[in-house]
């Protein structure tokens, strides 16, 4: 699960609010190891992918470099390179 959690972090535009939320519902998944949680466990884990964001978004808003920002389509096209090369393309 948390392959799916992609480097926020220094792009052009910024990481948007659903993105961050995105990788924080994966994370919270992978800790829980629920992929939807019970009634039960609902509020928790709601609360629990709300405070992460609201965490990872302090974080990345905090952050600084030096370097330039990455240019997502670039990133996007490496990362289907990457893809090619290890599962082949079609």
């Amino acid at each position: 699960m948390c392959r799916n959690i992609k480097t926020l972090f220094n792009f052009d535009p910024p990481a948007t609010d659903e993105e961050i939320r995105g990788a924080s519902l994966q994370f919270v998944r992978k800790l829980s190891g629920f992929s939807k949680p019970s009634r039960a466990n609902e509020a928790a884990f709601n609360r629990a992918v709300e405070e992460v964001a609201a965490v990872a978004g302090n974080l990345l808003y905090s952050l600084v470099t030096s370097a330039g920002p990455r240019d997502r389509e670039v990133e996007a096209m490496r990362a289907r390179d990457r893809d090619v090369g290890r599962f082949g393309g079609s």
